[in-house]
């Protein structure tokens, strides 16, 4: 096929017989049998098993419009936290000792990381029990986070920058017919941000993990670990506010018209059992849930070349700035006023 014939590819997905291949070159790994993938998304993961039954889980990250994945100062944390005994699906080396590799796809290089398969069960939703033991592990990841010299290594950032700001121009940049949403978004970004800063300097940083929306978990059912919540999926983890991360959780009980509340009391109760929330960090929660879900936009946003413009028309637009305003006025107003 000629040159000129050629088209660029924005997103692939590799084979798992080349995953396959790839771990049994780069890993030490006997007797691999199967690989299979598990999920396409914002990463790519496969299921890889042994013949013996051990299995792992293979992550091909994606790219993002916010940078490169920052795999090296994530999986440095998920070994650090494994060492100080807080339960999370740890990285496994390569042949030469590396924590991540890299993979070469039509659109470029990627990186990968080969993780611990974790045992256990999904979380219930609705169970308050497994929300209160994932605020325990929680609190010790960020326990032991407060201990980890590099804890700010890294490009990635739980900041304004990245979760609001960036995230509110992705959207805007969609350029969807529904101006008044627009309008609202970029008024409401602005208030959160005064909101945020107006307290930044009493609120705790740590390295955090990103995503603990309640089933980026497992609950472990047999071993020494029963009745713990082992996390993985730190991929959207970094240095930032300890309040996003409570934020997160508080976020997946509330949006989309959920009413969970009290599966976010037992959470943050499970958190305060193991580590104290300063007074500013518990006034700057409900702020970050509506931080979260633009974020969420944002990242649906820089999909849309992935995904196509027709899943994510101007509704999807304006049933979120509706939500946003309502938690606003619903949660927010009294603190902005």
């Amino acid at each position: 096929m000629a040159s000129s014939n050629l088209v660029s590819v924005g997103y692939s997905t590799a084979t798992a017989k080349a995953i396959a291949d790839l771990v049994v070159g780069r890993y030490e790994i006997p007797g691999l049998t199967t690989c299979t993938l598990l999920n396409r998304g914002f990463n790519d993961t496969y299921l890889v098993r042994t013949n013996s039954g051990v299995r792992f889980v293979l992550r091909v990250s994606g790219h993002r419009t916010r940078g490169p994945a920052d795999v090296e100062a994530e999986t440095a944390f998920l070994a650090y936290l494994e060492s100080s005994g807080v339960p999370v699906a740890a990285p496994l080396p390569t042949r030469d000792g590396r924590l991540f590799t890299m993979a070469c796809l039509p659109e470029g290089i990627r990186p990968v990381v080969l993780f611990k398969y974790v045992e256990g069960r999904t979380p219930n939703p609705d169970a308050r029990e497994d929300a209160r033991v994932q605020g325990k592990t929680l609190a010790r990841v960020h326990q032991a986070a407060d201990e980890f010299p590099a804890r700010e290594s890294g490009s990635r950032r739980l900041d304004l920058d990245q979760l609001l700001h960036r995230q509110v121009a992705a959207v805007l940049e969609l350029e969807l017919d529904a101006p008044q949403a627009r309008s609202d978004l970029l008024s409401l970004a602005a208030r959160l941000a005064d909101s945020v800063g107006n307290v930044d300097q009493m609120l705790t940083r740590t390295r955090c993990h990103g995503d603990c929306h309640g089933l980026n978990a497992r609950i472990a059912t047999s071993g020494p670990l029963t009745g713990q919540a082992i996390f993985f999926d730190f991929a959207d983890g970094g240095y930032g506010y300890v309040s996003y991360d409570l934020a997160v959780h508080l976020w997946a009980q509330v949006s989309f018209g959920r009413r969970r509340h009290g599966m976010w009391h037992a959470f943050h109760e499970g958190y305060r059992s193991v580590r104290s929330v300063t007074p500013g960090d518990e006034a700057a929660v409900p702020i970050f849930v509506a931080i979260r879900h633009i974020w969420l936009m944002g990242e649906y946003a820089t999909r849309v070349d992935e995904w196509g413009s027709e899943n994510l028309p101007s509704e999807w637009l304006k049933n979120h700035v509706a939500f946003l305003l309502a938690w606003e006025g619903d949660k927010l107003l009294p603190a902005f006023l």
